[in-house]
């Protein structure tokens, strides 16, 4: 509820506010918030309705079609931004080391913001790969295979593209942009900004560039977590239609409410839930980390013997 829903909805209304920057604002729930934000909110939030209520499928399939180009095209535009900025790139990895290990601030003797550091390091990774909440399993436990070490090892390649190679650059690209230094700045709005900075585009082509890509990802990913949440429910409930109806209407409910919260809330909901996730997994991973070790050795021995 946390990682597939208010903070999916979230980023796609705080792109589309980055580019829409005109669109006026009107007063809900006793705030202000923008016409591009509720709009764009209302328009996800009936889209993932129909795909995940009305079983609409066509537009779970146009999206898995797009989202692979839309991928290319993210990682194409970080490299821009790497590559014709290249001389700040030794710099920009100092500030991060400095940054991620709080070399800095224990110079200064505040061990606690070496702390705080690691605990968000640490929470925003698990965020961006999923690594340790349980939920790659689900996916990866629908493919057509004999093999299950190598599925693992598969999956695993996930890990490695999204956090290390992806978000390092568009680490990167934030750093070198300088829109980190912004405290105004929140989000996704500071992904935007840098984009802005570095693609050799104006600013309202670059802010167009990262809300399409953004509207893809996060969308595909709350239909990808609430088949996750359904398959655990069936597990749970016997798969009873009620229950599942019930959670539907719930999980819509998420996506819906996610725009009017502040970026704060969400992601202080996102690291909360992901803990729950965590804790019983972590007991799963421990308990079974013989048989993972077992079946891993005897994979690797045949795959030596030539037997697989």
């Amino acid at each position: 509820m946390g990682i597939g829903t208010i903070t999916q909805v979230s980023g796609i209304t705080k792109a589309a506010e980055g580019f829409f920057t005109g669109s006026g604002k009107m007063t809900l729930f006793g705030s202000e918030y923008s016409y591009a934000a509720v709009i764009s909110g209302l328009i996800v939030t009936v889209c993932a309705a129909l795909v995940i209520i009305g079983g609409i499928k066509k537009i779970s399939k146009v999206s898995e079609i797009i989202v692979p180009f839309m991928a290319v095209a993210y990682i194409l535009c970080a490299l821009v931004i790497v590559i014709t900025h290249i001389g700040e790139v030794p710099a920009a990895l100092k500030e991060i080391v400095m940054g991620a290990f709080g070399l800095r601030a224990a110079a200064g003797g505040m061990l606690g913001a070496f702390i705080a550091a690691l605990q968000k390091g640490v929470a925003r990774g698990i965020f961006s790969n999923e690594a340790g909440l349980g939920s790659a399993p689900i996916a990866a436990a629908a493919a057509q295979t004999k093999e299950p070490v190598r599925q693992g090892l598969v999956t695993m390649t996930g890990t490695f593209i999204d956090t290390i190679c992806i978000c390092t650059m568009t680490g990167l690209s934030i750093v070198m942009s300088g829109a980190w230094k912004n405290t105004s700045l929140e989000g996704v709005e500071i992904t935007t900004a840098a984009f802005e900075y570095g693609l050799p585009v104006s600013a309202s082509a670059a802010a167009f560039i990262l809300m399409i890509c953004l509207i893809f990802f996060a969308f595909t990913t709350i239909l990808g977590w609430s088949y996750y949440s359904e398959r655990c429910l069936a597990y749970l409930t016997g798969a009873n239609k009620t229950a599942a109806l019930l959670f539907k209407l719930l999980y819509i409910a998420a996506v819906f409410i996610g725009p009017y919260l502040t970026v704060q809330a969400v992601w202080n909901i996102a690291d909360v839930f992901n803990g729950l996730m965590a804790l019983p997994n972590i007991v799963a991973l421990v308990s079974l980390s013989g048989v993972t070790a077992r079946e891993t050795k005897d994979y690797f021995e045949r795959l030596s013997a030539k037997k697989v």
